[in-house]
């Protein structure tokens, strides 16, 4: 009898009386307020620090890699047109390209030194990455071993064999380890960014729900408490619950908006902008290693046919024809790209070529990206004109045209291409750069209105009560 006594006390004191209705839906309104208030605070600095983990550390940290294999490849041509601009033992001597080699080798060797401490960095607490970035060093330093000892056997009269074979060592061992090494590191970088889009998105539309879920049952309670005031106090509106459930439904409509607009720049940066700035990269990579094999190719007569078949391959890999073989890539180019420019939807190619035409989202992409492949069909055709040269026994004009950098040369085409394909990338660096930077903004600018709404609306819903509860005292 005393438990059940204490009970209907407590369901009077509580709920029993209109002051303590009032009480209770002010303190539901109240609470619910801040849980909403709190909730969209804690999502909005989460959404900020991924943005930074976004733009500071895993697109930096995937680039970087793109760089290094890039940088890698291009160091490796360069020792080879040093070795093949140098005549014989400096009698001969191509002048031009010998030291335009010279100063891109040193660049790139700069370049390679940066970005491993960059990835060291990166690595840490990450005892994969830590190891890959371990071993690159390490192979570099032996890489670099073996291109010193080639130039300066190359150097001296007679050294020319000796200089090849060093060459050859150090070429195998870019390709063995190096090159596997650095591509194990843009995989590994660009997952880790992958799982955290993937996590991102998730939770922000996890907290897009609840944000709903809780205003939906704010603004409910909110009308539930003007129906009571209407009913007990026989007037048709307070102003001050009014005044609260409009600041409510404001900042619930803005909240969730933004979390909404959040997910979709985040959506933007990563599929959109970066996907297309990863293909570029590779492409860009790999590029750079099909043109070394070109030196390789007029360096070395032992391997030609192997260099042959790992140019094809990278060929393959940027625009890819089923079964097409040098002598037919071109045409076989000419025909699927018509076919591509009749109608932009029959793309009779692979590679990633193919992804970044899979991928144009932004204005200007596509034009600069045709602009790409174009540029790449006469680099392909300079390719030809090597081989045909050389099988001709025109090694030394083979060479000239490789190496030369004069207007209509295999080196001025081949920079022509580069450049397209940089502006294809710079356009979907800028649309990542202005994702990352809408994100933040938005954050930074409806976040505190939104939550100065919600304790607005508790202030109004105080006010509002105040003058009824006034009425008992």
């Amino acid at each position: 009898m005393r438990a059940e006594a204490a009970g209907v006390a407590l369901g009077r004191r509580y709920w029993g009386t209109v002051p303590a209705r009032l009480r209770l839906l002010r303190a539901a309104t109240v609470l619910l307020a801040t849980a909403l208030a709190a909730l969209l605070l804690v999502t909005g600095l989460t959404a900020l620090g991924t943005w930074d983990t976004v733009a500071g550390r895993d697109a930096p940290r995937t680039t970087s890699a793109a760089d290094l294999e890039l940088t890698l490849n291009d160091m490796d041509a360069q020792a080879a047109n040093i070795l093949l601009a140098n005549g014989n033992a400096g009698e001969g001597r191509l002048r031009t390209p010998y030291e335009k080699a010279v100063g891109f080798y040193g660049d790139a060797r700069r370049d390679i030194g940066h970005d491993l401490r960059t990835l060291a960095v990166a690595a840490q607490g990450d005892r994969g990455d830590e190891r890959t970035v371990e071993s690159l060093t390490d192979d570099f330093a032996e890489y670099q071993e073996l291109i010193g000892r080639a130039l300066e056997n190359d150097g001296r009269s007679g050294g020319r064999a000796a200089a090849l074979a060093d060459y050859r060592r150090a070429t195998d061992l870019l390709q063995g380890q190096l090159l596997p090494d650095s591509r194990t590191l843009v995989d590994s970088n660009n997952q880790a960014f992958n799982a955290e889009y993937t996590a991102a998105r998730s939770t922000l539309f996890g907290r897009l729900f609840a944000v709903l879920a809780l205003g939906a049952l704010l603004l409910v309670l909110l009308g539930a408490l003007q129906w009571y005031l209407a009913r007990a106090f026989r007037r048709i509106l307070n102003p001050g619950v009014l005044a609260a459930t409009v600041c409510t439904l404001v900042a619930v409509l803005l909240g969730t908006q933004l979390l909404a607009a959040s997910a979709s720049e985040l959506r933007g940066a990563r599929r959109d902008a970066f996907d297309s700035v990863v293909a570029l990269s590779r492409a860009r990579a790999i590029a750079y290693d099909a043109n070394a094999d070109e030196s390789r190719y007029l360096l070395d007569p032992g391997r030609r046919e192997q260099y042959a078949r790992s140019f094809l391959a990278k060929s393959q890999e940027l625009y890819g024809i089923q079964g097409a073989g040098l002598s037919s890539y071109d045409s076989r180019l000419a025909a699927t790209w018509q076919v591509y420019e009749s109608d932009h939807h029959d793309l009779r190619f692979t590679g990633e070529f193919r992804r970044e035409l899979d991928n144009v989202t932004f204005p200007g992409e596509r034009a600069a990206a045709e602009r790409t492949v174009e540029a790449y069909a006469v680099y392909q055709g300079d390719d030809r004109r090597i081989r045909a040269l050389l099988a001709v026994g025109e090694g030394r004009r083979a060479v000239e045209f490789c190496m030369g950098w004069q207007a209509g040369t295999s080196n001025a085409h081949f920079g022509a291409w580069m450049t397209a394909l940089d502006k294809v990338t710079d356009i979907n660096r800028q649309h990542f750069d202005e994702s990352v930077r809408a994100g933040r903004s938005d954050l930074h600018t409806e976040l505190p209105l939104v939550c100065v709404l919600l304790l607005l609306a508790v202030v109004l819903t105080g006010l509002g009560l105040r003058p009824r509860l006034a009425e008992f005292r």
